[in-house]
């Protein structure tokens, strides 16, 4: 299976590296892309410098326009499959391939959730993230614990209709419009961004 990872990156110099980094070295089997989204930093400076393959998009978009730039790449180059993955560090390399065999399974969506076998904490986000999850649950039927998970995988034909549709992108309220199709959430533990991997 052809999987690309899609870095969206805004002003992640003092994390880019060691991101790309870790995946070129440990994890080789999967392709990457960066989506400099704009960054007033050195991201762009630090990625070509280091031959790191590499959108620049000329303004911020924010994460849709990102996002939606890595599947239009996705979808030019024919991947099976594409994950979102933050430049920050706080997304795990290693839980790729399990969401690989789901995708496999059939599923057209593979959320890497903090929240499958344990209760969100009781905090301002977590609250938001309980109402979006009611709300994905009302309106599509499907029970989503970790909407706001910015690690997600997509099959093939997701990355058509997200790369070609300006009306989707990556955020949580959009995430009960694409969870009506077959959708799976993978148990996943998150590095604290302040971590080194």
């Amino acid at each position: 299976m052809k999987v690309l990872i899609i870095i969206p990156a805004y002003n992640e110099q003092d994390n880019i590296e060691r991101v790309v980094k870790h995946l070129t070295e440990n994890y080789p089997e999967y392709d990457y892309v960066v989506i400099n989204d704009g960054s007033m930093d050195k991201t762009s400076e630090i990625c070509h410098s280091n031959h790191y393959n590499i959108i620049d998009l000329p303004v911020n978009l924010g994460l849709a326009g990102g996002f939606q730039t890595g599947m239009k790449y996705a979808y030019q180059k024919g991947y099976d499959c594409a994950v979102q993955f933050d430049a920050d560090g706080q997304h795990r390399p290693e839980y790729i391939a399990a969401m690989i065999r789901k995708i496999e399974e059939g599923n057209d969506i593979v959320i890497a959730s903090r929240f499958v076998e344990e209760k969100k904490p009781a905090t301002a986000r977590m609250i938001g993230s309980r109402l979006i999850t009611t709300a994905i649950r009302l309106t599509s039927g499907a029970k989503i614990m970790d909407p706001t998970s910015g690690m997600r995988m997509y099959n093939k034909k997701l990355i058509e209709v997200l790369a070609n549709n300006i009306n989707f992108g990556p955020e949580p309220h959009e995430m009960q419009v694409l969870c009506t199709l077959r959708c799976y959430e993978a148990l996943v533990h998150m590095v604290n961004p302040q971590l080194t991997l």
